[in-house]
């Protein structure tokens, strides 16, 4: 764990912010007390969707396609 003071904290932000990315904590003293630690972000879990194979698969579609509709509505436009 990496201990730097306050104004040492402002001018090396950067830099700090590169040290906890690679995950390690680093502490920010003011008068040689601790005052603040930057730590990782916790990494969130994607989450997961839901299979939609059967949902999609119950669906009936009566009459042109919808991509058929909108080239045909497209074409009678540039007539």
């Amino acid at each position: 764990m990496n201990t730097v003071s306050l104004k040492d904290a402002r001018k090396r932000l950067g830099e700090l912010v590169e040290i906890v990315e690679h995950g390690e904590s680093v502490v920010i003293t003011r008068r040689g007390r601790q005052v603040a630690r930057l730590v990782p972000a916790e990494k969130k879990a994607a989450r997961q969707l839901p299979d939609l194979t059967q949902f999609r698969a119950s669906l009936k579609v009566k009459g042109r396609s919808l991509t058929d509709e909108l080239l045909a509505m497209r074409d009678e436009e540039r007539a």
